[in-house]
């Protein structure tokens, strides 16, 4: 397991690098959501800063949406094995979305209510630094949504600065696949919170996700293609870092 963790962590770290996502001194929230991004997240960054240059704190934050049956009491437990404060914050976000507003597209109004609240929760802590689960197969999706559902060349930055909040978001995934996280999270026995949100397969990334399927099983190397034409156009924010 030691062997599987420093082999992610390392691919995590060459993300890092790449983009300067971390500075000495750094105090970083990981917003865990609890599932297997997230948690794995957690674990390599938790890895990584016992031996990175740059010295840095963790804390880990969860924003409890008030779904019923959602337990975040294992990312609870992974905290405290790994030592790292936790705090889960209760929000009435599925109330409003869900029974007030009704909403025809919910996911977006629920991704802006989670945002806001985790920076606020952030901020009230003094930390600027918020790091983020999104992974390589989200970047290749987010990319196409914006394409075939906006008509924009677009996707997240690596590393966002948000003038509102002053917070700076990270992305440490990015160079990893979902299937590779899948199967780290599973050998490392990481525990996942189960998602009971009725958007989770109707959801238009959720389509993405199955035509990007349907594609790669006629051009497997698709997505790395994508992902590198991002990088070497590149889009605003994916250039690497030189210096």
């Amino acid at each position: 397991m030691d062997n599987t963790l420093n082999e992610f962590t390392g691919t995590v770290r060459r993300a890092v690098d790449d983009y300067k996502m971390i500075e000495e001194g750094d105090r970083i929230a990981v917003g865990v959501s609890g599932g297997k991004d997230s948690m794995l997240l957690l674990a390599a960054l938790n890895h990584l800063r016992k031996y990175y240059p740059k010295k840095f704190e963790l804390e880990a934050i969860s924003i409890e949406l008030g779904f019923d049956g959602m337990d975040f009491t294992p990312v609870k437990e992974l905290c405290r094995n790994l030592e790292v404060p936790y705090t889960c914050l209760k929000t009435d976000i599925k109330e409003i979305v869900f029974d007030v507003r009704n909403e025809d597209n919910p996911c977006s109004l629920c991704s802006k209510m989670r945002r806001g609240a985790i920076n606020d929760a952030i901020t009230a802590r003094g930390i600027k630094k918020l790091a983020l689960g999104h992974h390589f197969d989200d970047a290749v999706e987010t990319f196409m949504m914006s394409l075939l559902f906006e008509g924009r060349i677009s996707c997240f930055r690596p590393i966002t600065y948000l003038d509102r909040s002053g917070v700076t978001q990270i992305r440490p995934l990015i160079y990893a696949g979902e299937q590779k996280i899948s199967n780290v999270a599973a050998e490392l026995g990481l525990p996942i919170v189960e998602n009971p949100c009725p958007e989770d397969k109707t959801s238009k990334r959720y389509e993405i996700k199955a035509l990007l399927s349907q594609m790669c099983r006629e051009y497997p190397d698709m997505k790395s293609k994508i992902f590198g034409a991002m990088q070497r156009l590149p889009l605003p924010g994916w250039e690497k870092c030189t210096d």
